[in-house]
């Protein structure tokens, strides 16, 4: 079913999730696609039309039961689970992934950092060690992990991406500023906040 769908859709699912959760937590039970449009900026009829490809999950007139259509949208990201992700690279980016806690709370279990940089390797970084890069493929393989997020310079990112892939990650998550080439059926996502920066200049006088 996920083939058949947009990539654009499936995007927009987790905005949808992140304001349920926070309508949730004001002690909200019931909304609808109008009020979550003016909340995210996106209109009514697409908020629908987006959740319509899923199922119903409400009725006419009476909106969507918070909880419910949080608990549906999860099911359909399958972050109804824990997810294991590993980190690759241990300098700034990497060491503030690995002491973000809002990963947990999302269903995403960080569960190692890695790095080849010798005097990193073996110290502490919150709760983690950080491990040998060469010990990278073992962990994955028998950990059974699918998920890495990549914070290394630019000119080591695709190196680390084909090791990632030979080793069985299916998702990669990548803040290098490089874009990466991986075989079909690994999902890459790019996070560089100087290509935002730079869209949205656009827009100032």
């Amino acid at each position: 079913m996920a083939k058949q769908i947009p990539d654009i859709v499936i995007g927009r699912l987790p905005v949808y999730l992140r304001a349920l959760q926070q309508m949730k937590q004001e002690g909200r039970q019931v909304t609808s696609s109008q009020e979550l449009g003016e909340r995210l900026g996106i209109s009514a009829a697409q908020i629908r039309k987006d959740l319509s490809q899923f199922g119903e999950f409400g009725k006419q007139g009476t909106g969507y039961n918070i909880e419910y259509l949080a608990n549906q949208v999860r099911e359909i990201l399958k972050v109804n689970r824990s997810w294991d992700v590993i980190i690759v690279g241990a300098g700034d980016i990497g060491r503030a992934l690995a002491g973000y806690n809002g990963f947990s709370e999302r269903g995403f279990k960080i569960r190692g950092i890695f790095d080849n940089n010798a005097s990193l390797v073996g110290s502490k970084q919150g709760e983690f060690t950080i491990s040998d890069s060469k010990t990278m493929k073992e962990v994955i393989q028998t950990s059974g992990i699918k998920i890495a997020m990549i914070a290394v310079p630019a000119g080591h990112a695709q190196q680390v991406a084909d090791q990632l892939v030979e080793a069985g990650i299916r998702a990669i998550l990548s803040y290098a500023p490089v874009n990466l080439n991986v075989p079909a059926g690994v999902r890459v996502q790019n996070i560089d906040p100087s290509i935002h920066l730079q869209r949205m200049t656009y827009y100032l006088e």
